[in-house]
C-alpha cells in the first residue's frame, strides 16, 4: 500500500523586515490567500490555520510551514511573537524561526 505524502504550503519570509504583527499579516496575506475581511489578529490566524475554512489556499494543503528570521517581532523576548507562535500548534502548521544571516 502506498504511503500518503502530506502536501506543504511553504511561506518563506526570511530576509523580510517584520517588525510588527501588522507587517506579519501583510507578509502572509497574499501567499496564504487571506480574504480582505481577515481579522488580522492571533485568534483569527489560529482559526485560519487550525480550524480552516477561511483560506482556500491554506485549506488546499495538509500543512502550512512559515519560515521567519529571529528578529523584529520574532526576537527572543517579544510577547507578540510568543502569542503568535502559540497559534502554530498541531500537525497542520509549523513556524520555523531562523537565526538571521
Amino acid at each position: 500500500m502506498a504511503k500518503k505524502t502530506e502536501s506543504e504550503l511553504v511561506v518563506d519570509l526570511r530576509g523580510r523586515s517584520i517588525e510588527t504583527l501588522d507587517s506579519f499579516w501583510d507578509a502572509v496575506a497574499e501567499p496564504c490567500g487571506l480574504p480582505e475581511w481577515f481579522g488580522r489578529n492571533i485568534d483569527a490566524w489560529r482559526d485560519t490555520i487550525q480550524t480552516r475554512g477561511i483560506s482556500e489556499v491554506i485549506d488546499s494543503y495538509d500543512v502550512l510551514v512559515v519560515h521567519v528570521d529571529k528578529q523584529g517581532v520574532f526576537a527572543e523576548r517579544n510577547r507578540e511573537a510568543r502569542a503568535l507562535r502559540s497559534a502554530f500548534t498541531g500537525r497542520q502548521s509549523r513556524l520555523v524561526v531562523h537565526e538571521p544571516y
